[in-house]
């Protein structure tokens, strides 16, 4: 409930521009850092939807699961539910999406496999729901930058970790990249801005840049490709 009252207050603050994302997070963080179970993620995220979007509706909820419950519902007035997008690559969690929510959000997850895995499964998902077309947000490393070399060596460093956790290794796998180093859009403003036009052409609806670069210079160039993209 309280997420739904936060999400409710920040869509009237920001008049109707909210997009709320909502994830599982991994196995390692869930179990390990939180000491909480990670059995059957899937089921856990259907649970939690079933509370969620109910709230965010205005509706009130009483719903009892394996995992989850709730009864009671939220009394903020004069503002229309926010757009929810799960961060969902698998194909039961994009189905999930598909089914019970606006879209998903996706990381690591390259054009091959936007069109020939993520679109099609959560967009089938939505249209058997009746559903509108869901939005598909990618998000990548983005680096506008003569030093093709010297920054994909800092995209590997710095995005390494993503390249062994089992979700995003999934999708490097997918799209057949060793590492997080080879999916960075990287190179010129003409080199970058095709691969973005090549993103949006694989599906995707919205593109969430994930800005690196060692210098104030490349920073400021990968800025303004973007703002030139709007």
């Amino acid at each position: 409930m309280m997420l739904a009252a936060q999400a409710l207050t920040t869509q009237m603050a920001c008049n109707g521009r909210l997009l709320l994302g909502i994830g599982l997070s991994h196995q390692v963080v869930i179990e390990s850092m939180f000491g909480m179970s990670f059995d059957k993620p899937a089921r856990h995220m259907r649970e939690y939807l079933s509370i969620l979007m109910p709230l965010l509706n205005g509706e009130p909820v009483a719903f009892e699961g394996e995992t989850l419950s709730a009864n009671g519902s939220l009394g903020i007035q004069g503002v229309d539910a926010p757009a929810v997008a799960v961060a969902a690559l698998g194909p039961l969690m994009l189905k999930l999406a598909g089914r019970m929510t606006d879209g998903t959000v996706t990381w690591m997850t390259g054009p091959a496999t936007l069109a020939e895995h993520t679109v099609p499964t959560i967009s089938a998902a939505a249209a058997e729901a009746g559903r509108p077309a869901p939005r598909i947000v990618v998000g990548l490393p983005v680096c506008v930058t003569d030093d093709v070399d010297g920054a994909r060596e800092r995209a590997a460093k710095m995005f390494a970790m993503y390249g062994f956790l089992p979700s995003y290794r999934a999708m490097l796998d997918r799209e057949g990249l060793a590492g997080p180093a080879d999916i960075a859009m990287v190179g010129d403003e003409k080199t970058v801005q095709s691969a973005i036009e090549h993103v949006a052409e694989s599906g995707a609806t919205d593109f969430l840049a994930a800005e690196f670069g060692a210098t104030d210079a490349e920073i400021s160039r990968t800025r303004e490709l973007l703002r030139s993209l709007l």
